[in-house]
């Protein structure tokens, strides 16, 4: 299971679900699942974005939800200064854990995200 949890909607963060919907699609048969959950202030004026990158890029496979609360759901320890966090698990264990603050997701993070799925297939 790939979560993406985010406060914001940029390009790369786009380039991300985008390429984790394709691993997906690709690794179907391992049962690989993804979700964004956008952390928002403001879900109804939010909930706009969602379906437009969901339509603009594609989007198949992975859920995009919105969480009422920029603090994120509290067992998930989501860190205040993390504009990106992504957590890959294997089973009900957290393997990997990326943070990134506002801004400092770039393409080669994305990348590194991206090759961090192998380690839960």
């Amino acid at each position: 299971m790939v979560t993406i949890f985010t406060r914001s909607i940029t390009d790369n963060l786009t380039r991300l679900v985008r390429l984790i919907d394709k691993q997906l699609e690709a690794n179907e048969d391992t049962k690989l699942a993804s979700f964004v959950v956008l952390l928002s202030n403001d879900p109804d004026a939010d909930e706009g974005k969602l379906k437009e990158l969901a339509e603009k890029q594609g989007i198949k496979n992975i859920p995009l939800t919105i969480y009422d609360g920029i603090a994120g759901p509290p067992n998930y320890n989501i860190a205040e200064d993390a504009d990106l966090t992504v957590l890959h698990w294997k089973g009900q264990k957290v393997v990997v854990n990326h943070a990134f603050a506002k801004g400092d997701l770039k393409v080669d993070g994305v990348t590194k995200v991206v090759e961090s799925t192998a380690k839960i297939l």
